[in-house]
């Protein structure tokens, strides 16, 4: 009776504000969310001492500054996007009428590479600009007593997949679907992947249970997979019988930091995305959900891989 009245409630205050609603994210979180909540886009980049009047209920900060695969940005661009912008907006919302606040970082504010399984109780050590920027926006959340009737929820996704992604799983969607061999067999890894509809599902419960706590929130699929089995799923989508070569992993190392030198498809960087060990936990939030995620990790890509063929 009690979660009825909660969700009657949050069905009259329905109104959401995104920003950087035109994202890969953003889009999805739009198609998922409007048959429920009446959103708003909010455009935003940082300027020095502006505010924000946030006339709504919840505010979804999708907006910063991503990896820089090019590397001509400078770090200035990222703390500015990721942290500075972030305490303005929070600054607004406490000051506001508003009763949620859903800040989108990333486990990359934790670690660059895992040893084992990561969990939300890991001491954070960033290695990159944008690691460090979207750590130190979570800092400054944290440390911020909020008031009564607020609720703050830092989300780490870990890589984001779906109908739209044009990153490292389009790659390996083109090798495939040339019916080029995988040469990267010799590469034995276990990595974490996020459906967006997965991810979607959690900001939904988050702004609709108000009997989940404020915190930090790591966001995953439920199962790990190594990136042979996501070349064996990629052949599926296609209807074809992967070929997964061994070639030492020693010479394919060699040919990726000569790729840095001469901008091939296969630089030491691509490389280690496709081929790191980095399994993160997801259990914390699946308990402070109380259901499970809507689908599995393989139902997930072969949706992805497929909306790769349109």
């Amino acid at each position: 009776m009690e979660s009825n009245w909660i969700f009657e409630k949050m069905k009259e205050q329905n109104q959401v504000l995104i920003t950087g609603a035109s994202g890969f994210v953003g889009t999805n979180l739009q198609d998922y969310l409007k048959n429920s909540y009446d959103l708003k886009c909010l455009s935003v980049r940082y300027l020095p001492n502006q505010q924000f009047d946030l006339a709504t209920d919840a505010i979804i900060h999708l907006a910063g500054k991503a990896h820089d695969l090019k590397k001509v940005s400078y770090p200035t661009d990222y703390y500015e996007a990721n942290f500075e912008l972030t305490k303005q907006l929070f600054d607004s919302f406490l000051a506001s009428t508003a009763s949620v606040f859903i800040f989108m970082s990333t486990v990359k504010a934790v670690a660059d590479a895992v040893d084992g399984i990561l969990t939300e109780e890991a001491v954070p050590n960033p290695k990159t600009h944008y690691g460090i920027a979207k750590q130190q926006a979570e800092q400054y959340l944290l440390s911020r007593e909020l008031p009564h009737g607020k609720r703050v929820y830092i989300l780490r996704p870990c890589m984001i997949h779906g109908p739209g992604n044009k990153g490292n799983l389009n790659l390996l969607y083109q090798l495939v679907s040339k019916r080029l061999p995988w040469p990267l067999g010799d590469f034995k890894n276990e990595r974490s992947f996020l459906s967006i509809e997965n991810l979607c599902f959690v900001v939904q419960e988050l702004l609709e249970n108000e009997t989940i706590p404020s915190g930090v929130y790591q966001v995953s699929d439920d199962t790990a997979l190594s990136t042979n089995e996501l070349i064996t799923i990629l052949g599926s989508s296609l209807g074809e019988q992967s070929r997964i070569i061994t070639i030492p992993s020693a010479w394919i190392k060699g040919i990726a930091k000569l790729g840095d030198h001469l901008h091939l498809p296969l630089n030491t960087e691509r490389l280690q995305k496709l081929t790191e060990n980095y399994v993160v936990s997801n259990k914390k939030i699946i308990k402070a959900i109380g259901e499970p995620l809507p689908i599995d990790s393989k139902e997930g890509l072969l949706k992805t891989f497929t909306s790769f063929k349109k």
